[in-house]
């Protein structure tokens, strides 16, 4: 049964380990991974919260950065597609022995959070001690079962998904809205109130699940 993962490694033992301790304020996410082979992988990586040519020159100068290039630079963020050669050997098995795939990754001075697919339970017991077995640290925070459907990859009840899915089909996140939340509360049958707090649980638990990834509380 594939299952989902989130997860913290320490910085120092991943990639960008140098960058992350030159420039503290910088946060990394990727965009997309691909293994590029047993020893590279080629990420797109976003890139917030530090000075271009400052970040550049500590790009160049980590020793887990084969290759950089500046892909877009819309507004304060920026976009690098890189080749990582070093301090990813748990990317590598994720992705190469296990066949697991990189929902999110956000990479900060504290650690990187990962949210990983994986196909069956055994391929993350299997990383787990592959990790244990190379002197890795793997902080397995918590777990989905895909069999949950949106709720195990979201972390959404049925109750909030059903909403969510029908605010969207009666146009309540068009602009103009196309349906008021009080007729759409009288559509569904419950009052006001009731409605409005289950479209904030229901929002904030997509935010921390899809946006927000490793922080405590959303914070």
């Amino acid at each position: 049964m594939a299952t989902i993962a989130e997860m913290r490694i320490p910085a120092n033992e991943f990639a960008l380990s140098h960058t992350l301790d030159t420039l503290p304020d910088v946060n990394f996410e990727i965009e997309r991974i691909v293994a590029h082979d047993p020893d590279h992988v080629m990420p797109y990586v976003w890139a917030t919260e530090a000075d271009t040519d400052e970040l550049e020159r500590a790009l160049v100068d980590d020793p887990s950065v084969a290759e950089v290039e500046l892909i877009a630079e819309p507004g304060e963020e920026t976009l690098y597609q890189m080749e990582w050669i070093d301090s990813i050997e748990a990317l590598v098995h994720i992705l190469t022995e296990e066949d697991g795939t990189i929902l999110a990754a956000e990479g900060r001075q504290d650690g990187w959070f990962m949210r990983i697919l994986f196909p069956d339970r055994d391929a993350l017991s299997q990383t787990y001690e592959f990790c244990e077995e190379n002197d890795l640290s793997m902080d397995v925070q918590r777990i989905y079962n895909i069999d949950q459907g949106k709720q195990g990859r979201f972390g959404l009840t049925d109750e909030q998904e059903e909403t969510i899915a029908a605010a969207y089909d009666h146009g309540y996140y068009d602009v103009p809205r196309d349906v008021s939340l009080s007729d759409f509360a009288e559509e569904l049958d419950i009052s006001h109130q009731a409605l409005s707090e289950r479209l904030r649980r229901g929002h904030k638990t997509l935010v921390e699940n899809t946006v927000i990834v490793g922080r405590d509380g959303g914070t």
